[in-house]
């Protein structure tokens, strides 16, 4: 009896604990989700980890400039994988991203519905202004595309804003890519008694 007694208590104990935890976690997703200022500091993280100070070295291969193991180090080039495994979750469809060269400035083509929509990312700390989605829009024509994203970890100018609104092109700035990529994040963290946060 005292066994089972202890295995119960245990049993409490340990949801108990897992359920704080969940409350823990949710409550920081919360958090995150409401503060502009930590998605601005993320948006600017994504631009530091996709263009890290790098050089090549005598066999061609990249090398990243010193810096701490902690952080994550990658290339521009891995930034267009990154956002096209982001937009696929929040928006669906298959996407593909284009070969290195010879890509037109067109970094990832997207199906969705039986529609073609083109994407280019830009791994920037200015704001973007209008040359990129004047680039896109050509190909969108070329390619018959129904539409188009234009993808920063920075912003975009007023003119850029201006000259995309008359085009279906979405613009999508450093904290709506972080706003996307947290909607996409496995759902367990927002869990609280069965229900999302």
């Amino acid at each position: 009896m005292l066994v089972v007694l202890q295995l119960v208590l245990i049993g409490v104990l340990m949801w108990f604990l897992r359920k704080e935890q969940k409350d823990k976690d949710a409550n920081a997703a919360r958090k995150i989700e409401q503060s502009e200022e930590i998605k601005k500091t993320i948006a600017m993280g994504l631009a530091y980890r996709f263009n890290y100070p790098r050089s090549r070295n005598e066999d061609d291969e990249i090398v990243f400039e010193g810096g701490t193991d902690l952080f994550l180090k990658q290339t521009p080039l891995e930034f267009e994988d990154f956002v096209a495994r982001i937009l696929k979750k929040h928006l669906g469809g298959n996407i593909y991203t284009t070969p290195e060269s010879d890509d037109h400035g067109i970094d990832f083509e997207h199906y969705l519905e039986g529609e073609l929509y083109l994407g280019q990312v830009n791994v920037f700390k200015d704001n973007i202004g209008a040359g990129p989605i004047a680039v896109l829009h050509s190909n969108m024509i070329k390619s018959g595309a129904k539409g188009g994203y234009v993808i920063t970890t920075s912003g975009f100018t007023d003119s850029a804003r201006e000259y995309a609104s008359e085009l279906d092109i979405e613009l999508i700035d450093g904290t709506t890519l972080v706003n996307y990529w947290l909607d996409t994040m496995d759902s367990h963290v927002y869990e609280t008694d069965g229900e999302l946060a």
